[in-house]
């Protein structure tokens, strides 16, 4: 389908009409109702729409923005449509859109006639699928792909943007790429929306009287896509956890400058399980592949970027230490990459912001050299980025957000000058306003990553928005570190079970073993007991050692109490693995 553009760009239906029959969803466009196709309710079959599709009275008919996909369970397939949106800002002049809510249609009429243990494992799914319609951060548009970056699309051969959008896509940075498998099948171009899960930014600058659009564009990659704790380092293909390139877009006069930046986890095979202590253990696993592993992942960078600089952030003792030391000897074997580290805490401790000028003086003539993309009003280059800065800490979220907005504000000031709107002595910072939504859309961007990773807004955030420490940034900073500790010990076993579904990494299958028995242990059914038996033995051992003057009876009945509470807290220290959130359905790498 082509609808009119001028460029022949193809676009996607933008409102959709979904109408809910007994037997069926029928699914179509509001601007072209002949398009649009049905799925069966029991079987989850889908078909082109036809006459028939439409006829009787549908039992409800409501407007929906998009389908994401689907994903068939035991008992039918469930179909994921967005059910509402907001635009966004507009990238490269086209309008885009952060998905607000989404909701599974269940076709699973076959549920009635499976046994007990298929509907328990269908319950869980579901539970499942309830995580992931809650999924943050995700953006589209109708009308082109967000997942290449401005560098890559002006590369790209004559005609392709006249494709259909999802055969555009960059696959690593499409979140439903899974999901959109039965749609491409069926070849419903029109219906298939690429999504983006990152971080989608916009704010328009003054520039002394040169009206420019900033944009600040994060795409996560797939390839290891979880949860904080559940997935860390690289997996034997060399793909990392929290792998997100960062494209900084300015558009003035004409012109459009492009700078990018990565992060990812260090790219060893390493974890950190959680165990309910604050912070767990860090363990380097030791594999034969770990070279290999560290090469591939280099290689695939060079690859797409070019000449690579890994920064590594993280502390040079204690257990980040051990890591940092792992992944420092692999990098001395890799002669093409040149590897800086840089301890963040020890050098910028909680406020030294202005102290990074120590890492950019390590790395500046390179940086500069790197350079960024550039092309006039006309299309024409006039520079392009030759290389990469790849920049990790352990979560790759707080150290290495304040880390990437200062080297984009030093790459800002040189385009600047470079296109003529700046002299050689201003820098952005000189002009408080755009200076401050820079920073406001480092800061934002960092929250927003780093939801989708632990669960909270980012640390830190303090030192990119205002570029010091303040109290309620330590408030926020406190809570922030809580939520993460609860999230990460309670709450992220299911949510990486969630993601590992969706991304097609654990395939539901009447064959596999139920997920009851691939993890039998019921970590919550636990918990609140020991939770029980911890605080009651503690208010009941308070109480009767209050008591235990008057009577020898109390000081025995509060020695026993004290005994209990303190073997309670002993057991759930030793067992700390067994009462915490684990995923059911796939292992750590």
């Amino acid at each position: 389908m082509e609808i009119g553009s001028s460029s022949g760009n193809f676009k996607l239906y933008d409102r959709l009409e979904l109408l809910e029959y007994q037997d069926k969803f029928v699914i179509k466009s509001v601007e072209s109702p002949d398009q649009g196709f049905s799925i069966c309710r029991r079987e989850g079959n889908i078909e082109p729409l036809s006459d028939e599709s439409s006829s009787g009275r549908p039992s409800k008919i409501s407007t929906i923005y998009g389908v994401a996909g689907t994903i068939r369970l035991l008992a039918g397939i469930y179909v994921l449509v967005i059910t509402s949106r907001k635009e966004v800002g507009s990238f490269l002049g086209y309008p885009v859109y952060r998905v607000e809510s989404m909701k599974f249609l269940a076709c699973n009429e076959a549920l009635r006639y499976s046994n007990s243990q298929e509907k328990r494992d269908e319950a869980y799914f579901m539970t499942l699928l309830k995580t992931v319609e809650a999924t943050p951060g995700l953006y589209y548009s109708y009308e082109t792909d967000i997942t290449l970056n401005l560098q890559r699309r002006c590369k790209l051969m004559e005609g392709w943007m006249s494709k259909s959008i999802w055969k555009q896509a960059d696959p690593r940075f499409v979140w439903n790429k899974h999901l959109l498998e039965e749609l491409i099948e069926y070849k419903l171009d029109g219906f298939i929306i690429p999504l983006l899960q990152g971080s989608f930014q916009v704010a328009q600058l003054k520039l002394k009287n040169s009206p420019a659009t900033f944009t600040l564009l994060s795409r996560r990659c797939t390839r290891r896509l979880g949860t904080r704790m559940w997935r860390r380092g690289a997996n034997l293909e060399g793909d990392t956890a929290n792998f997100i390139e960062t494209e900084q877009l300015l558009e003035l006069e004409g012109f459009r400058c492009s700078l990018l930046q990565i992060r990812g986890s260090i790219p060893l095979l390493w974890e950190q399980i959680v165990d309910l202590s604050y912070k767990p253990q860090l363990r380097v696993i030791n594999h034969e592949q770990t070279p290999q592993v560290v090469e591939r992942h280099f290689h695939d960078l060079f690859q797409r970027y070019g000449e690579t600089i890994a920064l590594d952030l993280t502390d040079k003792h204690g257990d980040e230490g051990q890591l940092s030391a792992a992944y420092s000897a692999e990098m001395q074997k890799l002669p093409n990459v040149r590897y800086v580290s840089f301890d963040f805490h020890h050098v910028c401790g909680n406020s030294n912001f202005d102290n990074l000028h120590i890492l950019y003086d390590q790395i500046s003539q390179e940086f500069e050299k790197q350079g960024y993309f550039l092309i006039d009003t006309d299309g024409n280059i006039l520079e392009e980025q030759k290389g990469i800065i790849r920049s990790n800490c352990i979560d790759c979220l707080d150290r290495t957000n304040v880390t990437q907005s200062y080297l984009a504000q030093k790459s800002l000031n040189i385009q600047l000058q470079r296109i003529g709107v700046f002299t050689s002595t201003e820098c952005i910072s000189m002009f408080a306003e755009d200076y401050g939504k820079f920073r406001t859309l480092w800061a934002e961007q960092g929250d927003e990553i780093s939801l989708e990773y632990a669960g909270t807004h980012a640390l830190k955030g303090d030192l990119v928005r205002f570029g010091k420490q303040t109290v309620a940034g330590l408030l926020k900073d406190g809570m922030s570190a809580l939520s993460r500790y609860y999230l990460n010990n309670f709450h992220d076993g299911i949510r990486q079970d969630a993601l590992d579904l969706v991304s097609g990494r654990y395939t539901v299958s009447r064959n596999n073993p139920s997920p009851f028995q691939l993890n039998s242990f019921e970590s919550f059914s636990y918990l609140p007991v020991a939770s029980a038996l911890l605080i009651g033995g503690l208010t009941v051992t308070t109480f009767t050692i209050q008591q235990a003057g008057r009577n020898a009876q109390q000081y025995v009945s509060s020695v026993v109490w004290a005994g209990v509470a303190a073997g309670v807290m002993a057991l759930v220290k030793a067992n700390g693995r067994q009462f915490c959130s684990r995923p059911r359905l796939c292992g750590l790498l």
